[in-house]
């Protein structure tokens, strides 16, 4: 895969409004070696009171590889997309997982599998 070339994921099953979904990812490999991620959440049951807070990228053993925390509800404006950028992925991971987080049911809600291999 090309440096800068973005990859799009695969989306997972849905569970409901207990959890963020994510929607959708983009990965590109930054000149450096290191990877920014593009995610897009849909947590429509958004308010003050309860929201999305987080999102991270996870190894396919389970590591957490970047987490982009979200220090506000964005009810006003779904989906919603943010980025996290310099993210360092080992040669050895070809794949990763996109998660989200509510601020009261913790980690969980459809998932997003992107490749990040090929380098």
């Amino acid at each position: 895969m090309p440096d800068g070339e973005p990859v799009v994921g695969d989306v997972g099953t849905t569970t409901g409004e207990l959890y963020p979904d994510v929607l959708a990812a983009k990965a590109r490999r930054n000149a450096d070696g290191t990877w920014r991620f593009e995610v897009t959440l849909s947590s429509p049951y958004d308010s003050p009171a309860r929201h999305a807070d987080a999102w991270h990228i996870l190894a396919p053993d389970g590591t957490e590889l970047g987490i982009r925390i979200l220090t506000h509800d964005h009810a006003s404006e779904q989906p919603f997309t943010r980025s996290l950028d310099r993210v360092v992925i080992a040669p050895t991971v070809t794949r990763v997982t996109i998660e989200g987080r509510d601020q009261v049911s913790g980690w969980g809600g459809e998932t997003v599998e992107v490749q990040v291999g090929g380098r």
